[in-house]
């Protein structure tokens, strides 16, 4: 037996191979060679002489074949046989090769005329392909005496531009479809790749020759890629794919000539160097970044409507003010108009609403939580003069958006801090004041950005805490809270079929009735907002999933009896107006960060010399109106003056773990005391809110919607309210003001003789 050692080569039973009598001397050792002798074809796994052959240099399937004739001239012509498994191989120290082998079947998984008909299909591609050649012209005749597509690949096998391995992989496949599939690709990808080679432009119609091509081109690039690594260690190929994000950034010039510049550093510094990660990192973010805005495509106010109210109901304010903005960009063709600050409770849609605006203007969206950032940096970058410095928190969102131009949510500016690093909201006031965030310059950047083209949208619980300035740069659009109507309509269309699809229950085994839907708004949330009701109902929704797997039941319906069932906790308590007046007893309404409260404010006279008592966790603000109120009822009924003096005044607020401050007790507190000291009583359904001057006079106060709306829900008939704030109840829900009386009030001998005059009118009683 011959034993012929090859390389980067494909020999499949059914070929013939033709040698030149030396070159076949040369791989086979054989001096001579006669008609009929056998042959094995062996694989190598890398290309080396024969003398240095050895049995593990040679892959484990090989082919057999025999000397088919020997022409005149020397020439051997081989013809394979089969594939065989090698069992073993032996060299000896001449070099002589022995092998010992076992036949290796095909798989036919595949019928003789599908295997015929895609052989002729590619043979016809090929002869096709070498027609636009001049070289074509000598080769069709020769091949369309192929016979099969084993034979084919083996005649060209030295044309293709796969590797070695993938070569031998053809022959080792066992599978003939999976052989035929891997020919396939080999021939397409070298008819692809000589064009390319070529410069031939060759336009294809078949969807899988365009993927071929694909996949040739990659080839090729990686190739290149990989010969220009070997000539340069310094790593060009990071340096090349800079220099070509630089060109196609658009970044401004002065950018450029930032960027150009740390890349010319980074060429000397080469990839041993410890600054080269930082200098990589750098470049990678600045050529990451969109600094070409988004043509401004006309936006249909019509359809952006519609978006808004799709994600979410009511928020008329709300929406007006965002169509507004809309507006003006169409008109402006360019981001125009303030900074919107979305100001309400947790729950009240502030966040949301900015995802609604992104889509209803087709721009990306992106969120950035500021709640406890206190480092300058975090806005304004690290300075790149030490490792681990980072861009801000600002221009990593605008990384992440992919655009230069998205729609941008600052989450609770109002829970930014300061400290020895420095104050973030002051850093704020460049990115959002219009006339200045043309030029922000991040300090990890070093190179100005243009933000005008970014929609900031802002939300905070509170304004309290943000400072003037930054404040003065925002609209402030407030979000009262929804009303229970509000609620239940969001909880309908919005939250409960949410938290349905998050469950997995579909809308026909899950019914949960509308009342119950309404005693889990009234009794079992008490926000402003929706975020606790999301809670309830994907808590209501989890146990119902308990149900429906444990095959119980096919269908669920929930009705208020059962809620306590499926909610596992019980109905939340809710202040309620008193059912009976006592002197000295008034109810209050107070704002607090999730939505309104009444708010009871209780006096009482004990023997002492005079003292205030103030108990009940009073903020500075309530204890100096407490000051103020005891003074105006001294100064209002000077004929008690000797009951301040033999007796101790107690002001308490109950609930008093939770802190409680703010401008808006005053005239409740003037009229408790009031109430003390003469005795009348107020009727327990008539609330009020305001804060009293010295002077004696009702000063305005915030939250009035909010407040109005706890009024409402705790049984209230009639409120009293500072006479300036009667513009803000434009803002309050008419199902609110349809159920209370409201009545401005401009002075506290106004109060009084409102309250007090209910006890003439029989609504109240005097003090036993």
């Amino acid at each position: 037996m011959i034993a012929v050692p090859v390389y980067n080569t494909i020999v499949l039973p059914g070929s013939s191979f033709t040698f030149q009598g030396s070159f076949f001397k040369e791989l086979s050792g054989v001096d001579e060679a006669a008609a009929g002798d056998k042959v094995m074809f062996l694989f190598l796994k890398e290309e080396k002489p024969r003398a240095d052959v050895r049995p593990e240099d040679i892959r484990p399937i090989g082919v057999s074949a025999h000397v088919e004739s020997i022409s005149d001239d020397g020439n051997v012509t081989v013809k394979c046989e089969e594939r065989v498994t090698l069992e073993s191989i032996e060299i000896d120290e001449e070099g002589n090769i022995s092998v010992s082998a076992a036949a290796r079947a095909d798989i036919e998984d595949i019928p003789d005329e599908e295997k015929a008909k895609r052989f002729r299909d590619l043979r016809q591609e090929l002869v096709k392909f070498v027609s636009g050649y001049q070289w074509g012209v000598m080769v069709r005749g020769y091949m369309m005496q192929w016979k099969n597509m084993d034979e084919m690949i083996s005649v060209i096998s030295q044309h293709l531009t796969i590797s070695a391995d993938e070569k031998y992989h053809i022959v080792e496949v066992d599978a003939v479809s999976e052989r035929m599939e891997l020919e396939e690709r080999a021939v397409y990808e070298f008819m692809e790749v000589t064009d390319v080679s070529n410069e031939a432009q060759t336009e294809t119609q078949k969807s899988t020759e365009k993927l071929y091509r694909e996949e040739a081109l990659k080839k090729q690039i990686a190739y290149l890629q990989k010969e220009l690594d070997d000539m340069h260690p310094e790593s060009i190929s990071d340096v090349r794919r800079f220099e070509l994000a630089i060109d196609k950034s658009g970044m401004n010039e002065t950018a450029r000539r930032e960027a150009e510049k740390v890349l010319s550093r980074m060429k000397q510094e080469g990839q041993n160097s410890p600054e080269y990660g930082m200098l990589y990192e750098y470049l990678d973010f600045v050529t990451g970044l969109a600094w070409k805005p988004e043509e401004q495509k006309e936006i249909d106010l019509k359809q952006a409507k519609e978006v808004l109210d799709a994600d979410h109901y009511g928020m008329k304010k709300v929406k007006d003010r965002i169509l507004q903005q809309i507006a003006v960009m169409n008109l402006n063709h360019r981001q125009s108009g303030s900074i919107l600050l979305f100001v309400g409770a947790p729950g009240t849609g502030k966040t949301s609403i900015g995802q609604s605006i992104a889509k209803a203007l087709g721009r990306k969206y992106v969120r950035i939580s500021l709640g406890g950032v206190r480092d300058e940096a975090e806005i304004r970058g690290h300075r790149r003069t030490y490792i681990g410095a980072m861009p801000g928190r600002i221009m990593d969102g605008i990384r992440k958006a992919g655009s230069a131009n998205p729609v941008m949510v600052l989450d609770e500016v109002d829970k930014l801090t300061k400290d020895y690093a420095g104050d973030p909201s002051s850093a704020l006031l460049e990115v959002l004041d219009p006339e200045q965030n043309a030029t922000f310059t991040d300090h990890y950047m070093n190179v100005p950005y243009d933000l005008s083209n970014v929609l900031f949208v802002c939300t905070a619980n509170t304004t309290d805490t943000i400072p003037a300035p930054l404040l003065n740069r925002m609209e402030v659009i407030e979000f009262p809270g929804y009303t229970a109507s509000e609620k239940f309509q969001i909880a309908k269309r919005h939250l409960l079929p949410k938290a349905m699809e998050a469950t997995g229950i579909r809308p026909d085994e899950l019914k949960v009735q509308d009342s119950a839907l309404r005693a889990i708004i009234s009794d079992y949330t008490m926000e402003s907002g929706v975020r606790g009701l999301k809670k309830r109902l994907t808590t209501l929704c989890r146990i119902a999933a308990v149900r429906l797997v444990q095959g119980n039941h096919k269908t669920l319906t929930v009705t208020e009896k059962k809620l306590p069932e499926y909610l596992d906790m019980r109905p939340i308590r809710h202040d309620k107006a008193l059912d009976s007046p006592k002197p000295g007893i008034v109810t209050g309404l107070a704002w607090t960060a999730a939505g309104g409260e009444i708010l009871y404010i209780e006096s009482m006279f004990t023997k002492g010399k005079g003292d205030l008592v103030v108990t009940g966790q009073l903020g500075d603000v309530m204890k100096e109106s407490v000051s103020i109120a005891e003074t105006l009822v001294k100064n209002l009924y000077p004929e008690k003056a000797e009951v301040f003096e033999k007796n101790d005044l107690h002001i308490h607020v109950p609930e008093g773990a939770v802190p409680k401050d703010g401008p808006s007790a005053g005239i409740t507190l003037t009229t408790a005391i009031a109430s003390l000291v003469t005795g009348k009583t107020v009727d327990p359904k008539t609330a009020m809110t305001g804060e009293v001057s010295l002077r004696g006079f009702v000063m305005p106060i915030g939250g009035l919607p909010e407040k109005l709306m706890a009024a409402q829900r705790a049984g209230i008939t009639r409120v009293l309210i500072p006479e300036e704030n009667v513009d803000d109840l434009k803002d309050v829900a008419k199902e609110v003001k349809d159920k209370l009386e409201i009545i401005p009030v401009h002075t506290v001998e106004q109060v009084l003789g409102i309250v007090f005059a209910d006890r003439e009118a029989g609504k109240g009683t005097e003090a036993a």
